[in-house]
């Protein structure tokens, strides 16, 4: 296989997402104040822990794709390397804008090192080689020593490195054992251990933003990452950019026909399960039955253009499209009706046209074999829905603003870089009903298995 020589020589650009400053003005060890919360969703604090979220899981989410499509020699392996490798590109800018072009080149070196180890181990497997795949083991057990070290030292001691490590370790086990259970076919835990490698980049962006901005406070208004409005927008933004992944993924499986497919479809089932719970839960079981109904429906127009797809059914597909056209308007209606208007109907419409775009573009690069199109539009629809989640969670907040107030602790947030997230407060419970407000802007697809693929 050409994997590691695809992963080194795919040209790296990305825009950076994460605002540039020096350390000139950075202070000592001691916890600044933050001072009393405000309901708000979006400051210099809480975008910077977005933008390290998206990086942090697209990096999950595309390792565990670019491994499938090494073992199993596909001709987008190499596209999909590529997206890999200009997601490192922007973390490695990332670090830089923050400790300097010297740390930004010495952190991209350590962090491509262990992609490289995964490259290994899975070349490995390819050539049934044990003792490779011992070795590559052995390498990415270094590699976490050198990771914790690096950033233990970058953050002055505000991120320990034995906590880095025991975090690097979940999350080069999930990885690995999404690998290995996508190669001996045990698919629902593959696509488990999928969702779960990318939730868990959530919690590690989460304490490397707190450093950061506990770090350099001035760089970012003494705001605050750790708020219940923060928390609400990482929920919501997690649910959003699994769902936009997985999707397309799917897509992917059902046209090739992958074994995997009924898999990747039931992983997206079990978030259409919790939103319908969820929306039981605020509104009944008369607008959970509303909600399911119109949900359902888009499900099916995707499935249907699928289908057409296989079948070289043009009329097919443009009649899925125009079906999908009339579900973004009643969607969109319904979440107006849900935030009393904070949400315009008009404005959802859009929203909901350029994510089933976004998804409909690399599905069709996909299957016209412009790989690397079909990953660049994975990636934007991948990072539009955190933009989605700002908006949804903002609009949350401005309806139940007494269950965003309050002040939580300037202290390191227990998560742990690597343990669960600990889920007390007002924020998680209410993100209940932002789970339901995630169906407006999610183009989940293929919830049954489109037979007429397979």
């Amino acid at each position: 296989m050409k994997m590691k020589k695809a992963l080194l020589a795919v040209p790296l650009s990305v825009s950076l997402l994460i605002p540039t400053f020096t350390v000139a003005n950075a202070h000592g060890h001691e916890n600044h104040s933050k001072g009393p919360m405000s309901a708000e969703v979006s400051n210099p604090a809480i975008d910077l822990r977005a933008s390290l979220d998206t990086l942090l899981s697209e990096h999950a989410f595309l390792a565990v794709v670019a491994m499938q499509k090494g073992i199993d020699g596909k001709e987008d392996f190499e596209a999909a390397a590529g997206q890999l490798n200009q997601n490192t590109e922007a973390l490695s800018k990332a670090v830089g804008s923050v400790y300097g072009e010297e740390a930004g080149a010495q952190f991209k070196e350590i962090w491509s090192s262990h992609i490289g180890y995964f490259v290994d181990y899975v070349t490995a497997t390819a050539e049934n080689n044990e003792e490779g795949r011992k070795q590559a083991l052995a390498e990415l057990d270094k590699y976490r020593t050198t990771q914790a070290d690096f950033l233990d030292k970058a953050t002055e001691g505000r991120l320990k490195a034995a906590d880095l490590e025991e975090g690097l370790k979940v999350h080069i086990d999930q990885l690995i054992w999404a690998f290995e259970s996508y190669r001996t076919g045990e698919y629902d835990k593959a696509y488990d251990n999928i969702s779960e490698a990318m939730h868990h980049m959530f919690m590690t962006g989460k304490g490397l933003s707190w450093a950061i901005t506990d770090q350099f406070p001035d760089k970012f208004e003494n705001k605050s990452v750790d708020t219940p409005a923060a928390d609400l927008r990482a929920d919501l933004n997690s649910v959003f950019s699994a769902h936009a992944a997985l999707a397309a993924l799917t897509m992917q499986k059902g046209i090739d026909g992958a074994k995997d497919f009924e898999a990747a479809a039931a992983e997206l089932n079990e978030n259409t399960d919790d939103i319908t719970a969820a929306v039981e839960s605020v509104y009944g079981a008369e607008g959970a039955a509303q909600f399911k109904e119109i949900w359902s429906s888009h499900i099916g127009y995707f499935v249907d253009y699928v289908t057409a797809t296989a079948e070289k059914n043009e009329d097919g597909k443009k009649q899925a499209i125009a079906e999908l056209d009339e579900y973004r308007m009643e969607q969109a209606k319904f979440l107006d009706t849900a935030t009393e208007g904070r949400l315009k109907a008009a404005d959802l419409e859009e929203g909901l046209k350029v994510h089933i775009d976004q998804l409909l573009n690399a599905f069709n690069s996909y299957t016209g074999k412009d790989y690397p199109a079909a990953y660049k539009n994975i990636s934007e629809a991948y990072a539009h829905m955190f933009g989605v989640g700002q908006s949804l969670s903002g609009a949350i907040v401005d309806q139940f603003p007494d269950k965003f107030a309050g002040q939580k602790p300037s202290d390191m947030p227990k998560t742990g870089m690597g343990g669960m997230r600990q889920s007390t407060n007002d924020a998680i419970l209410w993100s209940l009903f932002g789970l339901i407000l995630a169906s407006a802007t999610t183009a989940m697809i293929l919830r049954k298995k489109a037979t007429n693929n397979s």
